[in-house]
């Protein structure tokens, strides 16, 4: 299986629009939106069935038997994060346990345990041809880029035979991203043509390189800014990176995305433009393959 990863330095530059696009344009049998936090790939998917749910455990949180405690205030005073509070009982604070078992480990008499914690939901959507494998993070949680390896295992265990995968990233650089990377075979950066823009397709083409995955470069809405798209270009080409091309800032785009649909559906310049980016990456995708 091949696994394209679409990622962008920063929210808002079109990611999810792009990655939508190049899975309706490869028909994929399997793809997962691996932005957990704020997933939102499967308004454009079009399924229309419930997805399979499950709930995914993260850290264990620590809890306080009110029973057992001699209030003697070890667990409170050795808690680096703040999160107990004697008053009126002993209890934990359930969003600031980072899961440390240090209260546990501390307390005389065993009235603090460690409990499992539902950190999240994993959702499959299936049918006997394809498989879309996303999740929601809960409030508070801190494990993200753990959630975001069971979406990956889940798409790839629900669709095992297929030849390409298609991987919605997170923004930004952070867990999930490095989550996301990890096992991928090209990535495809969606730039913006700002300064906040260019700096954060900087940062993640750095994350990608260290992974030493073959990176390409495309940017969207790049007529709202010429001069920076100009140095966008100017610094792939420094860098050996293939640029694979420039999306219009598109009306029609907004109205395909509003009603639900990739902006492939539709006929509107945007789509045109996306889709010739698509056959670029196949190519590049297909002609750095090993098999």
């Amino acid at each position: 299986m091949k696994q394209l990863l679409i990622l962008s330095g920063k929210g808002g530059t079109g990611k999810t629009t792009i990655a939508s696009a190049f899975i309706k344009l490869a028909d994929a049998k399997a793809y997962a939106d691996c932005d957990v936090d704020a997933p939102n790939l499967h308004l454009i998917t079009g399924w229309d069935r419930e997805p399979q749910k499950k709930d995914y455990y993260g850290l264990p949180k620590a809890k306080i038997n009110t029973d057992l405690c001699i209030r003697c205030d070890q667990c409170r005073q050795n808690c680096r994060f703040d999160a107990i509070s004697a008053e009126p009982d002993y209890k934990v604070d359930f969003f600031a346990c980072e899961g440390c078992g240090v209260c546990e480990y501390v307390c005389p008499v065993g009235a603090v345990g460690m409990e499992p914690a539902v950190a999240g939901e994993l959702m499959l959507y299936s049918d006997e041809v394809k498989a879309f494998s996303t999740a929601q993070l809960r409030m508070g949680s801190g494990t993200s880029g753990m959630l975001v390896t069971e979406v990956k295992k889940q798409m790839k265990s629900a669709a095992s035979d297929a030849k390409l995968a298609i991987i919605d990233g997170s923004p930004g650089i952070g867990c999930p991203v490095i989550a996301s990377l990890s096992g991928v075979d090209m990535v495809l950066i969606v730039a913006e043509p700002s300064i906040s823009g260019i700096s954060d397709m900087e940062r993640i083409i750095i994350t990608a390189a260290k992974f030493g995955i073959e990176t390409a470069v495309c940017i969207n809405k790049y007529d709202t800014n010429i001069k920076n798209s100009e140095k966008i270009e100017q610094f792939c080409d420094e860098q050996g990176l293939p640029f694979v091309g420039r999306v219009s800032f598109d009306s029609g785009a907004v109205k395909a995305i509003n009603n639900g649909q990739s902006i492939v559906d539709i006929d509107c310049k945007s789509g045109t433009e996306v889709t010739e980016i698509y056959h670029k990456i196949m190519n590049l995708l297909y002609d750095n393959s090993d098999d």
